[in-house]
Parts: structure tokens; sequence; C-alpha cells
């Protein structure tokens, strides 16, 4: 039988709309109170708005909301065929709402004239904008979307070609504002997108152990007693002894490493423990709270 889909709950929905519309506003907010003052431009569908903006003849109806729309909406059509209809809607609302904000900031006097300041607080905010409307289901610049679309038959990451789309245009925008306003736009994208991170991920920054030892019962219970943390199981074998081994699986905050450690070497010297970076933890009472 085929499995049908479990439809969002309308308090969800709801959710999902008010944190978009918000990453939106912000995104407008930073666009038109710190970056178009400053001649400071973003990556994207956003970056080639603000430059075709400032380069196009000044129509009434020709404007960066526009554009943004304009130059978005094809995106949106691919990212219905390869993602599917709730993403498009989400992004298609979020795009909307980055519009009509932007125009609602357009007559406000703008924060800062400094670029330095226009470059380190306009690229966080708008990195906060854009990864809040990312976390809750949409998108704002549909770059990405043709990234997935060209590296099915180009043998480039979708990373690499979002870096090697932003090269031109931040090259173009040298052109258009001056090597130095590009300048303060590649740092403007680099804050921006380490602040999409931190929103997308979370600030709890967490971390995945696996630990090997031959005394992993001992170890698993100071974990669970000691440090408070429930851990998992896992059957392995040696790769050189082909031996069958117990590996200890737990996941602890950044905080917690260094006691855990401690925990495992005061039991097992001997002990092999492998510790990787993890995005997002959910389920089984997860707590960040030290112990």
């Amino acid at each position: 039988m085929k499995r049908q889909h479990k439809k969002e709950t309308i308090g969800h929905l709801m959710y999902r709309v008010v944190m978009m519309t918000i990453g939106a506003t912000l995104a407008a907010l930073s666009i038109e109170l710190f970056l178009v003052p400053n001649e400071i431009i973003d990556g994207g569908v956003i970056g080639i708005s603000l430059i075709l903006d400032r380069i196009l003849p000044n129509y009434a109806w020709l404007n960066f909301a526009t554009l943004v729309i304009l130059l978005n909406a094809p995106f949106m059509y691919f990212g219905y065929k390869q993602i599917g209809k709730t993403f498009m809607l989400s992004s298609l609302y979020s795009i909307v709402v980055l519009a009509v904000m932007e125009r609602l900031f357009h007559h406000v006097s703008p924060f800062t004239t400094d670029s330095i300041l226009a470059t380190v607080f306009g690229g966080a905010i708008l990195g906060a904008g854009v990864g809040l409307v990312i976390r809750h289901g949409g998108s704002l610049d549909g770059t990405e979307i043709l990234g997935i679309l060209m590296t099915k038959k180009l043998p480039f990451s979708v990373g690499e070609f979002v870096m090697f789309t932003n090269v031109f245009i931040f090259t173009w925008a040298a052109f258009v504002f001056g090597p130095k306003q590009a300048m303060y736009s590649v740092l403007t994208y680099y804050i921006a997108f380490k602040t999409i991170d931190t929103v997308i991920q979370g600030l709890d920054e967490t971390k995945a152990v696996f630990i090997v030892s031959d005394r992993y019962e001992e170890v698993s219970d100071a974990i669970l007693n000691r440090l408070g943390r429930g851990t998992t199981k896992l059957m392995g074998k040696g790769g050189y002894t082909d031996e069958q081994k117990e590996v200890i699986y737990a996941v602890v905050t950044r905080l917690e490493v260094t006691k855990l450690k401690s925990i495992v070497y005061e039991i097992d010297p001997n002990a092999f423990i492998t510790i990787m970076n993890t995005q997002e933890v959910r389920g089984a009472k997860f707590k960040s709270a030290i112990h």
C-alpha cells in the first residue's frame, strides 16, 4: 500500500508562517537599512537584483522588489519539480514578504553609513533572516536550486556551483559599485553565510562520540551515571584481528567532551575515541544542559 503523507497541523503551519515572515522581514531590513545605502550587496539572486536595480532604467515598477520575485520565479518552478509543493509555496511566500517589506523600508533612513558597520551588522541580520526562512522550509534565493539541477549534469557539487556563481556576481559588482564595495560585499556574504549555518544548526553545538573499549560495560555505565548521557551499543568487528567489538555511541555537548574523555581514559587508558560534529539532535529527551 502507498503510504499517505501526514498532513501538517494548522498550529505548526502558522508557526512556520510566522517564523518565515520574521526571517524575510529581517532580510529586507538588512538590505534597505544597511546594504543598499552603502552600495553593498549579497550573493545569489538578491545580489543580482540589487545590481540590476542600480543599472536598469528607473521605472516605477522596476525595482528590487519586483526583480527579486521575477528572477526567483523560474527557480520556484524547478523547486516544485525537484523538492515539492510545500517548499515552493513556502519559498514563494517568503520572497513576496521580502519584496513587500523592502518597499516598506525603502524610505526609512539607514541605520549607518559606515561601510564596516554595515558589512558586519547587515551581513549578520541578513544571515539570521535567511537562516530562519531555510530552517522553516523555505528559501529566499533560487541559486542553490539551480545548483542542484546543474550538478546532475556537471562534475561540480552544489557548493562549488554556488561559489562560482557568486564569484561572477561579485566581479560584476566591482564594475558597478567599485572594487572596494565589492570587497565589502564579499565580507557581507561570508558573515551572512556563517550566520545562516548558526541559525539552521542552532547555538547548542553537539558532538557524536564513538568509543571502542574492551571495558565497554564499565565505560557505558560511567557515562550514564557520571555524565548523565545515555549510550547506544553497536556491534563492530576489528579489521586486523577480525574480533567482535562493542562500540559505544553517545551524543554530548561540546562542553562535556573533556569530561567524557577523562571518564573513558580513567577506566580504559587504551580506549579508542572518535569525536565528530553533529548538526542537530532530536529525540530521546536530549537536553543541552550541563550536568
